[in-house]
């Protein structure tokens, strides 16, 4: 067996360098891990056998910084460095840089990241290989003008894409002319920021469109092989959300898995015309409407998100296979020992990404501090957990929200789907907002449930949702929590049992009620308490009532069914995948806020801009002192992977806050307008 290295560099952080960090400690080799100052508590830090600082917060300055790398490896010793997904895992300079270092990059050669690193030039190369690509215009230095002129022929709806990059980002549909100039603008600034490259192209929008895509292997002896495909349908905004394999649209099929096999084949014809080294990725969109027939959209020349489900459905020989092994394996120079023919699927395996964001609240980037976490729903059978978590971790806004991946094994589709919904239901992450519940949602949905899959399928079923919004319960829930805290403090810090010490209300006669005011996102909520509790402060109260959601409520005070953490003056509840912050408010801030509530019910719009979440501020259309309409675009903020744009609520003079580059927090007054809904005229008549 070809020895492998004795030391490798993960460039990259989050979930995905703690799972590659997992297979070299297996193998035996020294890992070495890079951190941002952002990340020095990061848990793929902790894990990693050594650490290297590689700069500040800003991906541009550290995780994205080639001579940093660079350095790193030298500084460490590192033989090879793995890219894992994102960050410079596809940059043609990055393996450059590092062949020209003697260090060896696990991924693919440098013709492969050529070729397949562009869209352009991927689908055109793909073409002469005999694989199907979908109709459109891709070329080089394509103008908007270009671009326009062109779309009539390719037809409506249409879909724009940025030629570099990927994840689904900059990508925008279009459904009629009118609404290509502006969307064309939007893609390119887009591109340009994200991607150092403004380059598009347009696709024709398929309809009822399925994300099918096929994991590879290739060696460096010309031997390339396929592990069977998943189904990555489950996205918004471009963006997977939940990915399974094999695919229930193919296994569907009644063509004794003929489909199966040319699209494997396709695969692995596009790989082999780039003589490409190691674990990669080919993206297909397949009509729902038409499953035989299938069409190249892009090569990921890189480990993905979603890898798990092949690794637990995937066997040679039996035997399952570890791709990150492979990837090790083959860069060290390896040969691929087994063929297409000991390559089989068995059982269903899907995964689910948990993101830092609010489902409910626009899908918004979500910070926090890790205030309780449980992840030991990974010790059930077929269920398996791949995250960056650990007590205490800041999330900030600095990078993409993804926090883990909860993925489930079955021996069929139906207990897959049983297994992972119920490993959510019990996953416990509080501190910081995430879409676990909206995970739930989705899985529960009757379409997704038989497989009916496509592309377009979360938009449609978002008005439909019912997330849950925090009731009385919870409020009395909050207040309990907060009660047996305070109480906790007051043993320590006065241990003994004379009522003398008490400062709980306690008095001859019936105790006085314990009030408490709360605060969620949406609402307020007074919760009053009335009862006794023993010395200890443990006994639960008699009676709870809260008032404040829909009148005054009675409900039992438990902690029974939630998970719950104490942070200073807010309590985090969680419930079988839902998830809450509650601030308690003290009297000054109850009257604040039922005040605030108030002005805003009587009045028709706020004329303060806020940003809806912390991030940096990349686009201002505006001056202090112009005249805007209601409705008009001000400012864009943008924060992992996300742009928001922050629109006149009226009519009026607006004084802008913040400028481009900015960094902002979330809520964080950016502009102000002075109501005027008639527009000034020019004293001189221009």
């Amino acid at each position: 067996m070809t020895p492998l290295f004795d030391t490798v560099l993960v460039a990259n952080r989050g979930e995905i360098a703690c799972r590659v960090i997992r297979t070299l400690r297996a193998l035996g080799i020294r890992s070495v891990a890079v951190y941002s100052e952002a990340d020095v508590g990061a848990r793929h830090v902790r894990e990693a056998d050594t650490a290297v600082c590689i700069g500040p917060a800003a991906a541009s300055e550290s995780y994205l910084s080639i001579p940093a790398i660079v350095a790193a490896c030298q500084e460490s010793g590192a033989q090879a460095v793995h890219p894992g997904y994102g960050f410079l895992s596809e940059n043609l300079a990055f393996a450059q840089a590092l062949a020209e270092a003697d260090i060896t990059f696990i991924g693919p050669n440098i013709e492969a990241l050529n070729v397949m690193g562009d869209k352009i030039r991927s689908k055109n190369h793909v073409t002469e290989a005999g694989v199907p690509v979908v109709p459109g215009i891709s070329a080089p230095g394509l103008t908007d003008a270009d671009l326009i002129a062109a779309s009539a022929d390719i037809g409506f709806p249409l879909l724009i894409k940025p030629s570099a990059g990927g994840g689904g980002k900059g990508m925008h549909a279009v459904w009629t002319p009118e609404e290509l100039p502006a969307t064309l603008a939007t893609a390119r600034r887009v591109a340009a920021s994200s991607f150092g490259d403004d380059t598009l192209f347009l696709e024709r929008l398929v309809s009822t469109p399925r994300h099918i895509e096929v994991q590879i292997l290739g060696d460096n002896f010309g031997h390339v092989i396929h592990l069977g495909e998943r189904e990555c349908s489950l996205q918004r905004r471009h963006q997977k959300v939940i990915e399974e394999a094999p695919s229930p649209l193919l296994s569907g099929l009644r063509d004794d898995g003929a489909t199966r096999a040319r699209i494997g084949a396709a695969a692995c014809a596009a790989a082999a015309s780039v003589n490409y080294t190691g674990a990669g990725t080919v993206e297909f969109l397949v009509s729902d409407e038409n499953p035989e027939e299938f069409f190249f959209m892009e090569m990921n020349t890189r480990l993905q998100v979603e890898h798990p489900v092949t690794e637990m459905v995937a066997r040679v020989r039996g035997e399952a296979l570890d791709l990150v092994e492979w990837q090790l394996r083959i860069a060290a120079g390896e040969k691929i020992d087994f063929t297409q023919a000991d390559v089989t699927l068995e059982g269903h395996a899907i995964e689910a990404r948990v993101y830092a964001e609010q489902p409910a609240e626009g899908f918004l980037p979500a910070t926090g501090t890790l205030a309780a976490l449980d992840e030991s729903v990974a010790l059930r059978p077929g269920v398996r957990v791949d995250s960056s978590l650990v007590w205490g971790l800041e999330i900030s806004s600095n990078y993409d929200p993804m926090l883990a991946k909860v993925i489930a094994w079955g021996k069929d589709r139906a207990e897959s789907l049983a297994r992972l919904d119920a490993a959510l239901a019990d996953y416990v992450v509080l501190g910081v907002p995430t879409n676990v519940e909206y995970l739930r949602l989705l899985l529960a949905d009757p379409d997704v449930q038989a497989g009916r899959l496509d592309t377009n399928l979360i938009e449609r079923k978002l008005p439909e949702m019912n997330f849950r919004h925090v009731d009385a319960a919870d409020y009395a829930a909050a207040a309990f929590v907060a009660r047996a805290g305070a109480a906790a403090v007051r043993r320590q810090e006065a241990p003994s049992d004379s009522p003398w010490h008490r400062t709980d209300g306690w008095r001859l006669g019936d105790p006085t009620p314990w009030r408490s005011s709360w605060a969620a996102p949406d609402r307020t909520g007074v919760v009053t308490v009335s009862g006794t509790e023993d010395n200890n402060g443990t006994d639960g109260p008699d009676v709870v009532h809260v008032s404040g959601l829909n009148g005054t409520q009675e409900v039992p005070a438990s902690v029974e069914g939630y998970a719950f953490a104490l942070a200073g003056d807010t309590v985090f509840l969680g419930s079988g995948g839902w998830s809450v912050a509650l601030q308690r408010l003290d009297r000054d801030a109850a009257t604040a806020r039922m005040l605030a509530g108030l002005e805003r019910e009587s009045a028709a719009a706020d004329p303060q801009l806020r940003s809806p979440m912390p991030g940096t501020v990349t686009v201002v259309n505006a001056k202090t002192g112009d005249w805007v309409e209601e409705g008009t675009v001000l400012l864009a903020v943008e924060a992992m992977k996300m742009e928001h744009q922050i629109t006149a609520a009226m009519a009026g003079t607006v004084h802008i806050a913040v400028s481009i580059g900015a960094l902002v927090k979330a809520d964080q007054i950016v502009a102000t307008i002075v109501p005027d809904e008639a527009k000034p005229t020019n004293p001189e008549g221009e």
